[in-house]
C-alpha cells in the first residue's frame, strides 16, 4: 500500500483499533488514539527507522485498511487485545513471544483478586478468568488503574498496602462480599469488550437500589455509571505518547432518588482549597466548587488529613489533592484555586505534574490580619476571574474553619 491508498480513506479522528489485511486474510491489529493519526504514520518516508523491517513488510504486502471505532483509547486497548486474541495476526507476534507479553488474570477466590501476570509465569497459576496478552505492560497498568478507580478490588499487593488504598479511595468494601463479586463481574464484562452490558446492569442496580430507598448505595453505581461514560484516559494517552487533554470535563448530573438524569452542560468549574487545624491537631482540608460564577455546595469536599503529623500545610494540601483527582468520576476543575504563596502553588503544581494534569493554579495571598491582598500564579485567571476567584477561596476558608471546628469539638468530647 501507498500514501495514496490512504488518501482514499476517510479514517477519523478519534480512537479505535485498526486492520492491515491481504484479501481476507487480517495481517496486523493496532490500536490508536486517533485513527486518521495513528494509520497516516505507517507511509511516513521514515518507516524503517521508526517502525522496523518487519513492519515495512506488513505494509508492502497489504493491500486493504479496515477499522473499528472506539469511545476511549482504554476500550481500543482492549478491543485491540481481544482481536489479537481472537486473530492471531502474524505480524503482531512475529517480533516478541507470548512469554513476555502480560495480561489480567482474575482468581479462583472468595474474594477474587486482579492481577497483571506476565505470559512466562500464566500457566504456573490456575485463574478463574484470563484476559490478553497485552502488548505494553505500561499501558495496561494505566489502564488497570483507571478500572479500578471504577470498580474497586483487591490485588496481590492488597494484604500489605490496603490502608495506603484506602487513602487514594482505591479500596473495595471487603465486608459487602455481593457488592464485591458485582465489581468483579463488571471488570469481566469490560474486559470482554462489553461496556454496553455493563451499563445496562447499573442502570438497572440503580432503579433497584433507589425503589426500596438505599440511596447512598443507588449514589455509588450512579457515580459508576457516570465515570463509565466519561472515561478519564488522560494517564493512558501520556503512556501512549499523547498529551492530549481538556480540563473541562461534563459535570455530573445531580443526584435524582427516582434514578433519572438530568445531564448539565460544561461550566467553568474552579476548586478552592484549605486546610485548617491549631497547631497541627485535627488537621482538615476541603474543596469548594464555583461553577460559571456561582457556588456549588452539592459539589463541596471535606476532607481528614492522614499523612501529616505536625504544621505541614503544603503537605496536607499535597494529600486533599492527590485524594480529590483520583476521583476520575469527579469533573475536572478548569481552575485551582489554594489558599497561600508560592510554597502552596508550587505543591499543588507538583501533584498535577505528577498525575500528567494540565490545569492552571493561582493563589490567594493573606496579609497579617489574614485578609486577601493578592493574587498569585497566572496573572490571565487572576485577573479574568478575580470575583470568582475571591469567592472560591472565601468560602473554602469558610467550610475549613467549620469542619475543624467540628472535629475539635467532636475529638474534645471523646
Amino acid at each position: 500500500m501507498t500514501i495514496k491508498n490512504f488518501k482514499k480513506l476517510r479514517l477519523p479522528d478519534k480512537a479505535g483499533v485498526y486492520f492491515f489485511l491481504k484479501g481476507k486474510e487480517i495481517l496486523y491489529i493496532g490500536k490508536a488514539t486517533s485513527l486518521k493519526g495513528r494509520v497516516k504514520s505507517y507511509f511516513g518516508k521514515d518507516l524503517i527507522e521508526t517502525r522496523g523491517p518487519i513492519l515495512v513488510d506488513m505494509i508492502f504486502r497489504a493491500d486493504k485498511i479496515k477499522w473499528e471505532s472506539a469511545d476511549s483509547v482504554l476500550e481500543a486497548l482492549i478491543l485491540e487485545a481481544n482481536l489479537i486474541k481472537k486473530y492471531q495476526p502474524k505480524y503482531n507476534t512475529k517480533e516478541k513471544s507470548d512469554k513476555s507479553f502480560n495480561y489480567v488474570c482474575i482468581t479462583k477466590e472468595s474474594l477474587p483478586k486482579v492481577m497483571i501476570v506476565r505470559g512466562s509465569n500464566v500457566k504456573h497459576r490456575v485463574f478463574n478468568k484470563i484476559y490478553g496478552p497485552y502488548t505494553s505492560g505500561t499501558q495496561l497498568r494505566e489502564a488497570v488503574k483507571i478500572i479500578r478507580r471504577i470498580f474497586p478490588f483487591l490485588d496481590d499487593k492488597s494484604k500489605n498496602y490496603l490502608e495506603f488504598y484506602r487513602q487514594i479511595n482505591l479500596a473495595p468494601d471487603i465486608n459487602d462480599r455481593k457488592l464485591y463479586l458485582q465489581n468483579i463481574k463488571n471488570i469481566k464484562l469490560f474486559f470482554e469488550g462489553k461496556k454496553k452490558r455493563v451499563l445496562k446492569n447499573l442502570q438497572k442496580e440503580m432503579k433497584e437500589y433507589a425503589k426500596t430507598h438505599e440511596f447512598e448505595r443507588a449514589g455509588e453505581v450512579k457515580r459508576q455509571i457516570f465515570a463509565l461514560k466519561h472515561i478519564n484516559d488522560i494517564a493512558l494517552l501520556k503512556s501512549g505518547g499523547s498529551s492530549i487533554f481538556s480540563p473541562l470535563c461534563p459535570s455530573p448530573s445531580e443526584w435524582d432518588p427516582r434514578g433519572f438524569k438530568n445531564e448539565r452542560t460544561p461550566a467553568f468549574r474552579i476548586e478552592a482549597y484549605d486546610i485548617a487545624h491549631m497547631g497541627g491537631k485535627n488537621m482538615v482540608g476541603v474543596m469548594t466548587v464555583i461553577e460559571d460564577g456561582e457556588a456549588n455546595k452539592n459539589e463541596y469536599r471535606k476532607f481528614k488529613i492522614r499523612t501529616q503529623q505536625n504544621t505541614n500545610d503544603t503537605g496536607a494540601l499535597a494529600e486533599v489533592l492527590e485524594r480529590r483527582l483520583a476521583h476520575t468520576e469527579w469533573s475536572f476543575p478548569s481552575l485551582i484555586v489554594v489558599d497561600g504563596g508560592i510554597a502552596q502553588i508550587n505543591s499543588a503544581k507538583a501533584v498535577l505534574r505528577k498525575m500528567s494534569l494540565n490545569i492552571p493554579v493561582v493563589s490567594v495571598l493573606k496579609d497579617e490580619k489574614h485578609k486577601p491582598k493578592a493574587i498569585m500564579g497566572d496573572e490571565k485567571f487572576g485577573l479574568k476571574y478575580k470575583r470568582e476567584i475571591m469567592l472560591a477561596n472565601s468560602e473554602a476558608h469558610r467550610f475549613a474553619i467549620t469542619y475543624h471546628k467540628k472535629m475539635r469539638n467532636k475529638n474534645f468530647l471523646i
